[in-house]
């Protein structure tokens, strides 16, 4: 069998508490709202449906009570769904013999807890290389497989330390470590990280990104903190009342919230260190190829009534940017050869940066950041349009006669550039009117 393309899937998923909880489920099924199921019967999910991609980081985020830590309860089968089914790695987990979950869970699944889960009489090593030691593992390999985990997790020269010796955070390092060394590939994350001091949290935090990046796991990650979330998240589920309300990256859940509740859930976001220039950024219009030479691009900063323009060579290759004045000077000197005044001194930056990133370049640039991936030139961040951004304000839209923003930080006196075309007009002027 080839590999899952998924690397944990759910399916119409159901948890009902209660004596009568199929007749629940029917009752939800068609229609019902959840605080109308009857005595005996609590809704804790509620029709729950998501893929996890392999090497993702999948963020379930919820308020008290809003169903999440059941679901990841049923994600590696310590609760049995009411109805619908999960799956891992392609395996189907829902109903299955109590022999095949375990095995299952140890070649595929670890989980992370809020408390830490330490065993106090144990070691740093010796709680790291637990589950190894479950699994049967000969205490060598898994004495290495440890030691090199407790490495990686920032706690060389702990191994021989006790958990009543250790911070909260480190106690959390141990609980990762033992995670990791168990090489799963799916972690499962219940609040780990919210017993922590904030400061020790953030470092928690970072650390699990920079993890991620080198093992690439699967992380599904519980957390009721929207900052949390929206930190670590390559996509965010956020449930409300047992139900998935939402499932989209940081920034669509910021940008576009499905609903009310959405809405006043990220109010308060720090929107710059969410968002990214490529939510930001527009088509980029005052551009023109190296080929077109100094009346191409003074015709092109003419017709948009700007004062520079980015240069491009083959395959848009962002080359530099040409101002109106030296264009100008080309033109009347009757020089042919854009690059004579292409100027390098200009912001870029790589699509996926925050904009908290691009604020003091944009402060500095009278252009518009230019936005590059691969040496391609593919949009622009205008001051105006970050400031809009920020500020959760939209600056509205443009019809295509209307200049954009990047141009009107740059406006040219009128007939400035007809002026000078007809000034250095030579044999091919004709061409120019």
């Amino acid at each position: 069998m080839g590999e899952a393309t998924f690397a944990v899937e759910a399916y119409e998923l159901f948890k009902v508490f209660g004596r009568r909880s199929k007749e629940a489920v029917r009752k939800l099924k068609a229609g019902a709202p959840r605080d109308r199921l009857g005595p005996g019967a609590t809704a804790a999910v509620i029709d729950a449906n998501f893929q996890v991609r392999p090497g993702e980081i999948f963020v379930v985020m919820g308020l008290s009570g809003s169903g999440k830590s059941t679901l990841i309860r049923m994600l590696n089968g310590l609760l049995e769904p009411t109805a619908g089914s999960v799956a891992v790695q392609g395996t189907k987990i829902s109903g299955v013999a109590p022999a095949r979950l375990r095995a299952i869970r140890q070649k595929a699944v670890s989980m992370v807890f809020q408390h830490f889960a330490l065993m106090p009489h144990r070691t740093v090593l010796e709680n790291a290389a637990y589950g190894l030691e479950v699994q049967g593992m000969p205490k060598p390999q898994r004495t290495a497989k440890a030691l090199e985990m407790i490495k990686i997790v920032g706690l060389d020269g702990w191994a021989n330390s006790y958990p009543d010796e250790l911070s909260g955070g480190m106690k959390q390092r141990v609980g990762l470590a033992r995670a990791l060394a168990a090489e799963t590939d799916i972690l499962l994350m219940d609040e780990a990280f919210s017993a922590l001091d904030p400061l020790i949290r953030r470092e928690m935090q970072v650390q699990l990104i920079t993890l991620q990046q080198e093992l690439n796991k699967t992380i599904i990650f519980i957390t009721h903190d929207l900052n949390e979330a929206m930190f670590l998240g390559d996509r965010i589920a956020v449930m409300r009342d047992g139900r998935i309300v939402q499932i989209g990256t940081p920034e669509e859940i910021l940008t576009d919230p499905a609903n009310d509740y959405v809405a006043q859930f990220v109010q308060d976001v720090d929107r710059a260190r969410v968002l990214t220039a490529s939510s930001a950024m527009e088509q980029p219009r005052a551009v023109v190829p190296l080929s077109a030479g100094p009346r191409g691009a003074l015709r092109m900063m003419r017709d948009l009534q700007t004062s520079a323009a980015f240069v491009t060579g083959p395959a848009r290759k962002l080359l530099g940017y040409v101002t109106d004045r030296e264009t100008i000077d080309l033109v009347r000197s009757s020089r042919t050869d854009l690059k004579a005044v292409l100027r390098t001194d200009f912001s870029s930056t790589p699509p996926d940066a925050s904009l908290i990133d691009l604020v003091e370049p944009a402060v500095e640039s009278a252009l518009p950041i230019a936005v590059v991936e691969d040496d391609q030139l593919v949009g622009v961040v205008p001051r105006v349009t970050l400031l809009a951004s920020l500020g959760s304000a939209s600056p509205g839209p443009r019809t295509p006669e209307s200049p954009s923003a990047a141009e009107e930080e740059g406006r040219l006196p009128s007939g400035t550039v007809d002026l000078a075309l007809k000034e250095g007009a030579g044999d091919d002027s004709a061409e120019l009117r």
